[in-house]
């Protein structure tokens, strides 16, 4: 048997370790990064926290200025790395570890949760990155805000890898998990639950718009099905969650604390980092004895403290650049949601997390991560900084709306309906007309379903249901009065 021998050149980058810690401290908010210091300052005796920096010596890095560097391979290139291969895999289940090793007492987010079951999964550097980019945007309800068209020409990867990845996350518990409209999260609890094929799964499929408008009788008739058959699929139907994260991972479970703030200041708006529950730190001074020509220390003693000192001044310097970016991040957003911050009253414009990675040229999985599970303290209230990502459509007249303001809109009318009479999509889709808001009968849909609200048909109220609440409203105004 004759052998082939071949010779293939490539180029591969290797993400360091510290490299590595330097993207977790910018990806976690500032709770887990208090933790995550105050663990570095337990191993490494170099590392020391002050109170004050006032009598600090000049050439003493810290984490209060950006370090002076010497060397131009110290500096964290974040975006360098983000879209090149590694061997980042390699380091993933160690580093969830890590994560968990840190602190029991905080509560695991959702986005940690998709994470830590992302991190096991065997898969290559870029699927991963693809599924750190899908999760960052599944809101807090467990939806993707995004489009796969939007997935792959934010990170220039095909729509078969986007597929495929996302495929995988929703997989993942809980069941429903990245859905992007209310069918999908449907057929993924049946399909979780062994029903894929179902008549529950086959009436979701291919009738679900049908549930506003045929009667149980009807669908049996149409799907050939007894009634008996029909009302049974229907209560599975009911048992399901519009919602993949009903009652899991709430808000309310865990405290909100900004990394970031913006005040006014003589008509300036004006961004820093909250610092009150970040450690500062230092180099401790009492080693740099040792390092000295002429001490007594061993070799082993001296290469041991040189690379404690080198590990802490690149700590020092990540804290430091994680500061700046997310500074930088936040600003640009402001000048962009100019109005929204003036007032706070004004409708986000739409914007893109791409969009702000060009303005301020760093890469869209740097913004991404910054934006992620952070929260920004304004002058209006406490928001997350994806808060301010949103896309959306021009008015007829020349106005940006934003998809958040949109729904918001859609909200309002079905709010405001008759529950005689409640609103179709149709409907409401032409009062946006009348508007000058130019969005699509099928987005009202969408829209309306992300909001988790039913058909017009299941809003419906008959005049004994609007009398039996009118009394029970009147009965607890008695009870106030």
């Amino acid at each position: 048997m004759a052998m082939k021998l071949g010779l293939q050149i490539g180029l591969r980058q290797t993400l360091a370790p510290q490299l590595i810690q330097s993207l977790r401290l910018l990806q976690v908010p500032i709770l887990r990064l208090e933790q995550m210091l105050r663990q570095e300052l337990s191993i490494n005796p170099m590392l020391e926290e002050v109170e004050t920096l006032e009598t600090e010596e000049p050439d003493a890095p810290t984490t209060e200025e950006p370090v002076k560097e010497k060397k131009e391979e110290e500096k964290i290139d974040w975006d360098e790395f983000l879209g090149e291969e590694s061997e980042f895999y390699n380091h993933k289940i160690k580093e969830n570890q890590e994560k968990l090793e840190i602190s029991s007492s905080y509560e695991k987010s959702l986005y940690d949760h998709l994470i830590e079951q992302l991190s096991f999964c065997k898969i290559t550097e870029e699927e991963y990155h693809i599924g750190e980019f899908i999760i960052g945007n599944i809101d807090d309800n467990g939806f993707l805000t995004i489009s796969l068209e939007e997935v792959c020409s934010t990170l220039k990867c095909s729509p078969e890898q986007a597929a495929k990845v996302l495929q995988l996350i929703q997989s993942f518990d809980p069941p429903g998990i990245g859905s992007r409209d209310l069918k999908e999260v449907l057929l993924l609890q049946l399909k979780e639950k062994g029903l894929e094929g179902g008549l529950a799964y086959k009436i979701v499929q291919e009738h679900l718009t049908d549930l506003n408008k045929k009667s149980p009788s009807q669908l049996a008739k149409i799907l050939e099905v007894n009634l008996e058959k029909i009302e049974e699929a229907l209560e599975i139907i009911k048992s399901l969650s519009p919602q993949p994260t009903l009652g899991k991972f709430t808000i309310g479970a865990q405290s909100i604390v900004p990394d970031l703030i913006v005040e006014k200041i003589n008509g300036e708006f004006v961004v820093y980092h909250n610092d009150k529950y970040v450690p500062h730190l230092r180099v401790n001074p009492a080693y740099k004895g040792l390092l000295k020509k002429d001490n007594h220390s061993s070799e082993e003693t001296k290469t041991y403290i040189k690379e404690k000192l080198d590990q802490a001044r690149w700590l020092i310097n990540a804290i430091n650049q994680r500061r700046s970016t997310m500074v930088k991040v936040m600003q640009a957003i402001i000048e962009h949601q100019k109005e929204f911050f003036e007032t706070g009253h004004s409708s986000l414009k739409p914007l893109t997390m791409e969009e702000i990675a060009n303005k301020i040229g760093m890469h869209v999985a740097t913004v991404s991560r910054v934006s992620n599970d952070k929260y920004v303290q304004t002058p209006y209230g406490v928001f997350e900084i994806r808060h301010f990502f949103d896309s959306g459509l021009t008015k007829d007249s020349g106005e940006e709306l934003s998809k958040r303001t949109l729904k918001e809109k859609i909200e309002q009318m079905i709010k405001n309906e008759d529950p005689l009479n409640p609103l179709s999509d149709q409907m409401i889709y032409q009062l946006l007309q009348k508007e000058g808001i130019n969005l699509a009968r099928r987005t009202v849909t969408k829209y309306r379903e992300e909001l988790k609200i039913l058909p017009a048909r299941f809003r419906k109220r008959s005049v004994k249901d609007k009398n039996i609440k009118n009394s029970e409203q009147s009965q607890e105004l008695d009870q106030t009065l």
